[in-house]
């Protein structure tokens, strides 16, 4: 078990580097009007406003599913 922990974690890391490295790559050789189209107009927060998007998501499917299941279950709708 802490062997897969260990080959998840570091593999999570190297994925995170990696998606660093090739941003850092894509703003430093890229024209403007590329990283405009590529990364959008706020450059430095691409990262933060996909994590946003990814955990509001996760949290409108969650709550679509516990309205479903309180409906199926219980009667309610909340």
């Amino acid at each position: 078990m802490f062997k897969r922990i260990f080959w998840v974690g570091l593999g999570f890391s190297l994925g995170v580097i990696a998606v660093t490295k090739a941003q850092a790559y894509v703003k430093a050789n890229t024209p403007d009007a590329a990283r405009q189209f590529l990364l959008g107009p706020d450059q430095d927060h691409v990262g933060m406003k996909t994590l946003e998007g990814l955990v509001n998501e996760f949290n409108a499917t969650r709550r679509a599913r516990e309205a479903e299941l309180n409906k199926q279950y219980i009667g309610e709708d909340r």
